[in-house]
């Protein structure tokens, strides 16, 4: 499984941030077909309350990196990026990467 991950900076008015990404981005990016997962997290304090350096963490799945770059490279896909600099006023930052799902083992209880 192959991964982009979307990393985008703190914005100067999370609120705007907000109401752009959840009401124009996204119905631009779910144009986007052959992505086999999506994942949107906004990113919290830790419990001192210092912020994160990332606002929110997006992930993008497909089965391999060409896909991925197929379905970037496409009309919808190149709209969806273009639109970024529209709200990201923190910036964003893409990472790609081969994705592993690593399931804990289970230990035994010991009493």
């Amino acid at each position: 499984m192959y991964k982009l991950t979307v990393l985008y900076g703190h914005p100067t008015d999370p609120a705007a941030f907000d109401s752009y990404y959840w009401e124009k981005h996204l119905p631009i990016a779910r144009t986007m077909a052959g992505l086999t997962g999506w994942t949107i997290g906004t990113c919290e304090p830790d419990p001192s309350g210092a912020l994160p350096p990332y606002y929110m963490v997006v992930g993008l799945y497909a089965p391999s990196r060409a896909a991925l770059e197929a379905i970037l490279a496409s009309p919808e896909g190149m709209a969806t990026v273009a639109d970024v600099p529209n709200f990201a006023t923190g910036g964003s930052t893409f990472l790609w990467d081969e994705e592993r799902v690593v399931v804990p083992v289970e230990l035994p209880v010991t009493e």
